[in-house]
């Protein structure tokens, strides 16, 4: 059977930036590694409600640097940035060091398979026909200049005794083709028959064009 890679670590250090940027010997590596999951679990639990679509980490010495890609910035940095001073405290009570935050506005978030798979999820929770959800999120993307969309939905859909899966593709993805700028986030949708998960791929175009041929140079005239 073939294998789902996933897109954006298929693309690492390709086209994709990696995600933490820091080096470690054995003796580290386990603690350093664990503790960016415990930050990327309490940043995307308590700052939800912001629409944090991507984390980086970044360690230079003894100091820790989180850059936070949110559609909603405004509501982590809060007036006269105390709520990103909060931010800091308290990841950096989880983790026992310093920690410096960094927070970005998400250019067109409409256009982000993390935020758009989240809003999908969130409309299921509220009882909305998953299939019209879909297709809607879906032209939506594809209007605002996306060249293509892939959404899959896998759980009790609609409240059914078995769990299946629903499907859908406008345009191009094409998932082999290393160049190619494709965007994927996940998603679960709570509910009280069981969760609902979302998976989204958005295919934007090509990073950089194929490198053209020169042409050949004139012959000279004798």
């Amino acid at each position: 059977m073939g294998q789902k890679v996933n897109p954006v670590a298929f693309r690492m250090g390709v086209t994709e930036p990696w995600r933490s940027r820091w080096y470690a010997g054995k003796k580290n590596y386990g603690d350093w590694l664990v503790e960016d999951h415990k930050i990327r679990q309490f940043v995307r639990k308590e700052y939800a409600f912001a629409g944090v679509a991507r984390i980086d980490i970044e360690r230079i010495g003894e100091k820790l640097r989180i850059r936070l890609w949110a559609a909603r910035p405004g509501l982590i940095i809060g007036k006269r940035g105390a709520k990103v001073d909060k931010m800091s405290e308290d990841v950096g009570g989880l983790v026992g060091r310093t920690v410096e935050v960094d927070v970005q506005e998400l250019q067109t978030p409409e256009l982000n398979s993390v935020i758009v798979a989240e809003a999908i999820a969130e409309q299921l929770q509220r009882r909305s026909p998953y299939r019209r959800t879909m297709r809607r999120y879906a032209e939506m993307v594809m209007d605002l200049g996306a060249k293509g969309i892939k959404l899959l939905a896998k759980g009790r859909l609609g409240g059914a005794e078995i769990a299946r899966q629903e499907r859908l593709v406008l345009g191009r993805i094409p998932l082999n083709t290393l160049r190619a700028d494709i965007d994927y986030g996940t998603a679960t949708a709570i509910l009280s028959k069981g969760t609902i998960g979302v998976k989204c791929w958005v295919y934007k175009g090509e990073k950089f064009e194929e490198k053209k041929k020169k042409p050949a140079p004139a012959p000279e005239q004798a």
